[in-house]
């Protein structure tokens, strides 16, 4: 859970100073799903090979970033048999010897770890991997930076340090050339270039820029950022106190805004003006027309009409602490992860606080449960046949494959401490590492 302490003066100075920067549906489907014994890795039946685009030479794999021990476990795109390990931190004694000789760098470094990390070091946030399988990039949070990784010898080929003191979420653009960086509490994201590190654009953005999504044909990028999900205070007269929370659609040749709005003045023409106006993670159908967003503290998700500007709908899922006060859930996730099965027809969907995955039918938003499998699920990958969707189980140190249309698991695999992002990528043809 996260941690409600009081701050300390130096770190409230910090955060002030800008460095630190619902009711259930009525379906009556929900199901609980036996899960197969935790300890052991089970094997999937006759479930398609994974379609990531990689290159000659290349093999697929689907990696999952564990923060809190800053490895990344590689499965095996056709067999979801786990096949290696990456040490996401490589360099640690280095960039700790760079904290402890600056209290700067000190006072942040264990902030994050207080404020956002509930008690943890973060080290591995997110991962691409370029086609050719040479370079894996991984955010690191702690230590505020982006590096590759040679996937071959485990070495860091170049690092890029973020604005301000911690990076978070990033984006592949289509073509695999550059990644999108949120920079957390630098309010910018960097566009920076996979194979030498150099910055090729930056935006800016509201406080705590989060998730980035490109458009299929790499021309926008979808930007959220949420505010002050650190702090708690989640009710009453300091919720205003959250900072900017924006959501904007980038233009990737000019870098120019094509649109950008607080959400809230949607959701109050909605009907909803009491929700929080921090977008969370997001899916969208494949023509980009409709977007569906997570929101701070909500159990469910909203439609959004990307042509019109407006919310049509919104979808209500369980929440099974109800009693729980909002200010001790993880950085204000209710929900944190949703994912388009190919098709449009079905999201797969993370109930973070609830230890559930739902699987959603889009035309009706009927659901049904997956529980039972794991706790706190903290991210969800759809892959690139649509078939299938990856849960991080960040609570119990697992991933799970969910069939989405079948609505049931095909795979768990035990991986590090505290799993969230999931992406598919590439290694060298016949590489492997021991466990």
């Amino acid at each position: 859970m996260r941690l409600t302490a009081p701050l300390t003066p130096f770190l409230m100075a910090l955060v002030l100073s800008g460095c630190m920067g619902e009711s259930e549906s009525t379906g009556d489907n929900d199901r609980n799903t036996s899960a197969p014994n935790p300890t052991e890795q089970t094997q999937p039946d006759n479930e398609p090979s994974a379609s990531f685009p990689v290159e000659d030479g290349a093999k697929p794999v689907v990696f999952v970033g564990s923060n809190w021990d800053g490895v990344i476990d590689v499965i095996d795109g056709e067999s979801y048999v786990k096949i290696g390990r990456i040490n996401g931190i490589p360099d640690k004694d280095e960039r700790m010897q760079e904290i402890w000789l600056n209290p700067v760098k000190l006072a942040a470094f264990h902030g994050i770890a207080l404020l956002i990390g509930e008690g943890h070091n973060q080290y591995v946030d997110d991962m691409y991997s370029t086609r050719n399988g040479e370079l894996l990039i991984v955010s690191r949070p702690s230590f505020a930076d982006v590096v590759a990784i040679d996937i071959a010898s485990n070495d860091i080929v170049w690092r890029f340090e973020v604005e301000g003191i911690r990076s978070d979420h990033m984006a592949l653009s289509p073509d695999g050339t550059e990644v999108a960086v949120s920079a957390s509490t630098g309010k910018v994201v960097h566009i920076l270039d996979v194979w030498t590190g150099e910055e090729k654009a930056r935006f800016p953005t509201g406080n705590s820029p989060h998730e980035n999504v490109y458009s299929k044909d790499g021309k926008k990028i979808y930007h959220a950022s949420i505010g002050h999900v650190f702090t708690a205070a989640d009710r009453g007269a300091l919720k205003d106190t959250k900072g900017e929370r924006i959501f904007k659609v980038v233009d990737t040749e000019t870098w120019e805004d094509i649109k950008s709005f607080d959400i809230s003045e949607k959701l109050a023409e909605a009907g909803y003006p009491d929700m929080s106006p921090a977008i969370r993670p997001m899916a969208h159908t494949e023509d980009e027309k409709f977007f569906y967003f997570q929101l701070s503290f909500f159990h469910g998700f909203v439609e959004y009409d990307m042509e019109n500007d407006k919310i049509t709908r919104v979808a209500n899922l369980p929440n099974r602490v109800p009693d729980l006060p909002v200010e001790l859930y993880v950085n204000d996730s209710a929900h944190h992860g949703i994912s388009m099965g190919g098709g449009d027809e079905k999201l797969c969907v993370a109930g973070t606080m609830s230890d559930y995955v739902a699987i959603v039918d889009r035309e009706t938003f009927e659901y049904e449960l997956l529980e039972g499998l794991g706790e706190k699920p903290y991210w969800i990958t759809r892959d690139a046949s649509g078939e299938n969707c990856f849960v991080s189980w960040s609570g119990t140190d697992q991933m799970s494959v969910i069939n989405i249309e079948r609505a049931e698991e095909v795979v768990r695999v035990d991986v590090g401490d505290h799993p969230q992002r999931i992406r598919e990528g590439s290694v060298p043809d016949g590489w492997t590492t021991p466990f």
